[in-house]
């Protein structure tokens, strides 16, 4: 049942590359190097090494590049950083040239891409209130805007996106079944019947909800009791996955076998395209954030180191920023960005908007469709790549 899969953390012989490339590049690199039996980072290796053997490299439009990591051998990104002084370019446009490059040189094959298992991201932080329903949401909404079939798990005990999108009388209703019972083989009925959808134009019947219940609170006490439990969700989810693109999960604020089953359900899949399932983790620019997410790291790479998986992490979201509340939130912003393993996907202001929607109990786009917030989530959408 488990795929083995090489991690580069893991390898004591390389050293990280930090530098940064435009997302479309980024996308390109990741298809490219999947349609060719390649690791990302193997592609990138390559890429640079061939760029070392070219001179006068026409010049690539780095716009709009985001802070972006990968490991070479032990040596090589004090060997790229040297070459790119020499040629007289920054270290993005030298990474940028060479992966520009490396696909001129690396078509796609004759062969279709392998088909690929739905997108399946949890946005998660052991954390509350860092915004993780605020963002699964509005991502969702801008997928299922820009014509994608999306499913929202709402795996929040505490069901703050299913109140938020009008729908809290369902967390308590008696004598149905729930997202639990699906999962500890307990359910009768099918597991569609759960799903409501979310009205209007903007969204056109493709953004569904699969609302939390009230069990949910117990879900890890349950969960102890079944057998491979790691695997209860994808089980519960399976009959779902051939009527969306995207499945998108608002994780827990908390770690354990809750958070085990949902990190385990996005996990990279024989044959997937890395980083196109994962983990996406709303952050604040402040220690405690920077705490969690190492709290949170450590159970994903434990879970990956005992499970032999491999879970891709897609990058963070710097919520709820307001460079006035002083020199140490800009210090934790330089810091978030400077590490890019995960890199940052987005910065997104302390406004308004969110917040309305979600005491309307209106979708985002639905209430402020031309607001930052809402543009925001399309960028979002953007970077899945789906």
């Amino acid at each position: 049942m488990f795929g083995l899969m090489s991690s580069p953390m893991a390898s004591q012989k390389r050293e990280k590359l930090i530098t940064s490339l435009p997302p479309q590049l980024r996308r390109h690199l990741k298809i490219r190097a999947f349609e060719h039996g390649l690791d990302i980072q193997d592609a990138t290796e390559h890429a640079i090494q061939a760029w070392y053997e070219v001179e006068d490299v026409p010049e690539v439009d780095t716009t709009g590049a985001k802070t972006w990591g990968t490991f070479l051998p032990s040596g090589e990104p004090d060997r790229f950083k040297s070459t790119c002084s020499e040629r007289g370019v920054t270290y993005v446009q030298g990474l940028a040239q060479a992966l520009t490059l490396w696909l001129e040189e690396h078509p796609s094959p004759s062969a279709p891409l392998v088909a690929q298992p739905v997108v399946r991201v949890i946005v998660a932080n052991q954390k509350g209130g860092v915004g993780k329903t605020f963002i699964s949401s509005g991502i969702a909404q801008a997928l299922a805007e820009s014509g994608r079939r999306v499913l929202i798990v709402d795996y929040d005990p505490q069901g703050h996106l299913t109140a938020e999108l009008g729908f809290e009388d369902l967390m308590y209703e008696d004598g149905v079944e729930t997202l639990m019972m699906h999962m500890d083989g307990t359910a009768k009925g099918d597991v569609r019947e759960l799903l409501v959808s979310l009205g209007g134009e903007r969204f056109g019947d493709r953004l569904h909800l699969l609302p939390a219940s009230d069990d949910a609170f117990l879900r890890d006490v349950a969960l102890s009791k079944v057998s491979f439990s790691e695997a209860a969700l994808e089980r519960a989810l399976e009959p779902l996955e051939d009527d969306y693109d995207v499945i998108i999960i608002d994780g827990p604020p908390s770690l354990g076998l809750n958070m085990d089953t949902a990190l385990y359900y996005v996990r990279r899949r024989d044959g997937e395209l890395a980083d196109r399932s994962g983990v996406i983790t709303p952050v604040w620019a402040n220690k405690a954030s920077h705490r969690a997410f190492r709290l949170l790291k450590t159970q994903m790479d434990d879970l990956c180191r005992k499970g032999r998986i491999q879970v891709d992490y897609l990058g963070l979201v710097i919520n709820a920023y307001d460079s006035r509340r002083g020199k140490l939130v800009q210090e934790n912003r330089e810091q978030w960005e400077k590490s890019s393993s995960p890199s940052v996907l987005a910065v997104i202001g302390d406004l308004k908007e969110g917040r309305e929607a979600a005491d309307g109990e209106i979708p985002l786009l639905e209430y402020a469709p031309d607001s930052e917030h809402a543009q925001v989530m399309r960028d979002l959408a953007k970077e899945l790549a789906v």
